[in-house]
């Protein structure tokens, strides 16, 4: 029974010690050996190595992607004009070497950020100072981030080499300070509205000139249709006149007699209406009173 425990103890101390000799190295990373706090050895290609048991020998490793540092502060800089603005940008690295990475600038990617990060951002300072607002966000801006990314390839890949590549470096964005967007903002506010309101004087204009000529043409019309009416009216007025004429003229006591209907029924239109004459002496009333009675003028004079 002591013998079946001291092999499996054996085992366990073993595999202990196989396990702390073993390591694994990912494809996405590089391992770095030290033996006693110094770089042994740095292994670049994935897959199964050995190494000796701690204290002797450690083992730690480092991201071999392409890293991304994003700017992650916003103080202004100036402008060659004395002009505040707030940039925004991001670099693309990767570590390269990782013996000089580890002496030169720390263990880990984070400390290799943070350095980096104020190497690009003394860089930016430099370049924004020599440039125009108009040069940083239109003309120039190409230019300044191939300014940017050599001066920090310079820095990097200086006496002390950092093993590190600047892939690539890119502004995101590029805009004046708070106090000064909302004074743009506002000025391009009162510039809009100046254009608003001179476009909707200009419209109203137009839409009295419109009406005008409207009413114009109008009244045009309406002057037009009436004076044609008017002519119409005339000419049926006339024709009427001519056929009264010929037919009163074929009997002159039935055109009397028609036209004193007539003359009635326009005074008598409506109940209320009320005349007062004598209508045993008035000529008005002479059809009611008859044609055959003789007048005073006609009668036969008395036998003697």
């Amino acid at each position: 029974m002591n013998r079946i425990g001291l092999i499996f103890s054996s085992l366990l101390v073993a595999l202990a010690l196989a396990s702390s000799t073993l390591f694994v190295v990912d494809q996405r990373q590089f391992g770095v050996v030290y033996a006693l706090g110094q770089i042994k050895e740095v292994i670049t290609e994935p897959g199964l190595n050995f190494k000796l048991p701690p204290p002797f020998q450690n083992v730690s490793y480092i991201d071999k992607r392409l890293l991304t540092l994003e700017t992650s502060d916003t103080e202004p800089m100036l402008t060659a004009e004395k002009q505040r603005v707030v940039i925004d940008w991001y670099v693309r690295w990767r570590i390269s070497e990782p013996s000089q990475y580890i002496r030169n600038v720390g263990l880990t990617e984070a400390e290799g950020a943070n350095q980096l990060n104020r190497v690009v951002r003394n860089a930016f300072q430099e370049e924004v100072n020599k440039r125009t607002v108009k040069e940083l966000l239109a003309t120039k801006r190409e230019a300044i981030m191939a300014d940017v990314k050599a001066e920090v390839l310079g820095k990097v890949k200086g006496e002390k080499p950092w093993g590190v590549d600047v892939v690539d470096v890119r502004i995101t964005r590029a805009d004046y300070v708070d106090a000064i967007t909302e004074s743009v903002y506002r000025r391009m506010e009162a510039e809009r509205k100046r254009v608003a309101n001179e476009l909707r004087s200009t419209g109203a204009a137009e839409g009295e000139k419109i009406r005008a000529d409207a009413d114009r043409q109008r009244e045009v019309a309406v002057a037009n249709a009436y004076r044609d009416a008017q002519k119409i009216k005339g000419e049926g007025d006339a024709e009427a006149a001519r056929i009264y004429a010929e037919a009163f003229g074929r009997d002159a006591q039935f055109a009397q007699f028609y036209r004193s209907l007539d003359a009635y029924k326009a005074s008598f239109a409506k109940k209320s209406d009320v005349m007062v004459l004598d209508p045993s002496s008035s000529e008005f009333f002479k059809t009611f009173r008859g044609s055959s009675a003789p007048t005073p003028a006609a009668a036969k004079p008395a036998r003697k």
